[in-house]
C-alpha cells in the first residue's frame, strides 16, 4: 500500500544564479562537516555506552542534539520551542512535513525516531539513522509481535520514541488523520502491563514559516518530490524562514481505553494548534 500523500503540484523549488550555487556550497559543506565531526564523536562514545548501559544512552543523545542545533543554525533556519518536553518514559507523536523534521525535532529534544525499515538502506541517511538509535519497523503483520517487544524494551530502558502517525509527509499546510493501524505494534506496546500505568504520550505540533514572499509550502516535502532536489533548493534560498515546535501536555496512557482513543486525543491536540498557526501564517504572507 502506498502511503505517500500527493496533494497539489509543488512550487518551483529551483533557485538560480551564482549566488545560489555559493549558498549551496557554503551551507552544504558546513553542515556536512558538522555531521562528520558529530559522528566522529558519537561512534566511539557509543562503543563505551553500549557495554555499560545497554539500550540506555546517557551521553550520545546530547551529541545528536548539538549537531542538529548547529546544522539548523548554519542553514539559517531558526526554531522556536513552546512548551516543555516531558521527562521519563513515553513517546512523542508529531505531524510530518519535511525531511527537516529530523533536524528540528532532534534539536528540540533528545529522542529516538521510529522509521520505516526502508530508510535503513538509504545511502547516507540510513547510516545516520542507525548511528543515532533510530528504531526501524516493517509494515508486516507477521512481525507485529516481535516489534511490540522491541518497543517495550526501548520504553522500559527510558527511551522516548518519536513517530509520525500520519504515515507520510505533507506540504506543511495540513495535518492528516492519525493512522493507528500503521503503528499498531507501537500503540499496543503502550498498553503493556508493565508500561500502561506509567507511560505518557506527548503530542507535538511542527509549523514551518516560509521566507517572506516565498510559497508557503517551501519546506514541505511530499508526493514524488526528490530528496536531492529539495535539499539543494533549501540550501540555495537567499533567506530562510523559521519553524515552531509546540509541545503539548503529555497524555497519560492509563486515561484511555484503547489505542484509537489515545491517537484521537493526540491528533486533536496537534491539529488545534496547527490550524491557528497556519491561518496566521497565511494572513502574514498575504495568502
Amino acid at each position: 500500500m502506498n502511503m505517500t500523500w500527493d496533494g497539489a503540484p509543488p512550487p518551483d523549488h529551483v533557485v538560480r544564479g551564482k549566488m545560489a550555487v555559493l549558498r549551496v556550497l557554503w551551507r552544504g559543506i558546513g553542515i556536512m562537516l558538522i555531521i562528520f565531526v558529530g559522528l566522529a564523536l558519537l561512534l566511539p562514545v557509543r562503543l563505551i555506552e553500549r557495554p555499560f548501559f545497554g539500550l540506555a544512552r546517557p551521553w550520545t543523545p546530547w551529541i545528536t542534539q548539538v549537531v542538529c542545533r548547529l546544522s539548523l543554525f548554519w542553514l539559517g533556519l531558526s526554531y522556536v520551542r513552546t512548551g516543555k518536553p516531558m521527562k521519563g518514559r513515553g513517546a512523542i507523536v508529531a505531524n510530518h512535513s519535511s525531511w527537516l523534521d529530523i533536524f528540528v525535532l532532534n534539536a528540540a529534544d533528545r529522542i529516538y525516531f521510529v522509521s520505516k525499515s526502508e530508510v535503513a538502506g538509504w545511502p547516507g541517511i540510513g547510516t545516520l539513522a542507525r548511528a543515532t538509535g533510530t528504531l526501524f519497523i516493517a509494515r508486516d503483520p507477521r512481525a507485529a509481535r516481535i516489534q511490540t517487544e522491541l518497543f517495550q524494551e526501548r520504553l522500559l530502558a527510558g527511551q522516548r520514541l518519536l513517530f509520525f502517525p500520519e504515515g507520510t509527509s505533507t506540504d506543511g499546510l495540513r495535518v492528516l488523520p492519525f493512522k493507528t493501524t500503521l503503528f499498531a505494534s507501537l500503540f499496543a506496546s503502550f498498553f503493556a502491563e508493565d508500561l500502561h500505568p506509567h507511560l505518557y504520550v506527548q503530542p507535538v505540533t511542527v509549523v514551518y514559516h516560509a521566507p517572506q514572499g516565498r510559497d508557503l509550502r517551501t519546506y514541505g516535502w511530499w508526493g514524488d518530490m526528490g530528496f536531492g532536489t529539495h535539499l539543494l533548493a533549501t540550501l540555495a534560498l537567499p533567506r530562510q524562514g523559521r519553524v515552531e515546535v509546540i509541545y503539548h501536555p503529555p497524555l497519560a496512557v492509563s486515561d484511555f481505553a484503547d489505542r484509537k482513543a489515545l491517537a484521537a486525543a493526540a491528533e486533536i491536540a496537534v491539529l488545534n494548534s496547527h490550524e491557528p498557526a497556519t491561518s496566521q501564517r497565511k494572513v502574514n504572507d498575504g495568502a
